[in-house]
């Protein structure tokens, strides 16, 4: 009996040793696997989450501006005309990152003057691009955008239609309160007319809050 035992408790041991070295395959196995991978590509950013290579989160501004100074050629009754524009109120939300360098924004603005006696006002669609991207959370950023401008009420025998381009640089704090921040912004806003002769240049300031999601 002794000698029974001496043989089949070698055999066992190395039966048990040789199954949990032999890897495990099947479906389960497959799914475990590929979970795992998955979990090994999320990257975490600093306030914003999880994202699979992508941007940390989207964000949506609303901020109020003044013109500093603008000059119109060839608008209103006097021609050449300074300090025509009056206030800008606007809504910039992020679409998407473009290889975790810059941001994609939409910008719409509305913006009043006073040219000529007459007080036209107008609503501008802007795609913006601003690096470096919200993710960095860098506090400086730059930027510049162009689109479509559509007068609500223009003066006679003008453009309903303007080429609107900006350049700008501000400062944007993110989550100062919960998801709330703020931000600054300067540059220059400049419109082409489409459909008739004139043209609008001027410097702006701006300000508002920036919310995170």
């Amino acid at each position: 009996m002794k000698n029974v035992f001496s043989v089949i408790l070698p055999l066992f041991l190395m039966t048990t040793y040789a199954s949990a070295q032999q890897p495990v395959v099947g479906r389960d196995a497959a799914a475990k696997y590929f979970q795992k991978d998955t979990q090994d590509d999320t990257t975490y950013v600093e306030g914003g989450g999880s994202t699979n290579n992508g941007p940390s989160d989207h964000y949506l501004a609303l901020h109020y501006g003044r013109y500093m100074a603008s000059q119109s050629y060839d608008w209103g009754k006097n021609g050449q005309e300074d300090d025509v524009g009056k206030n800008s109120f606007g809504v910039t939300y992020r679409v998407g990152e473009w290889y975790n360098s810059m941001d994609l924004a939409l910008r719409m603005e509305y913006n009043d003057y006073e040219v000529g006696g007459e007080n036209p006002s107008k609503i501008s669609f802007l795609p913006v691009i601003m690096f470096p991207d919200a993710s960095s959370r860098f506090p400086l950023y730059f930027g510049a955008g162009a689109g479509l401008g559509i007068f609500m009420k223009q003066t006679n025998s003008k453009s309903m239609l303007t080429l609107d381009y900006q350049l700008l640089a501000g400062a944007r704090f993110f989550n100062v309160f919960e998801s709330t921040g703020f931000f600054i912004e300067a540059g220059l806003r400049n419109s082409l007319f489409l459909l008739s002769s004139g043209q609008l240049n001027g410097t702006f300031l701006a300000a508002g809050l920036v919310f995170t999601f």
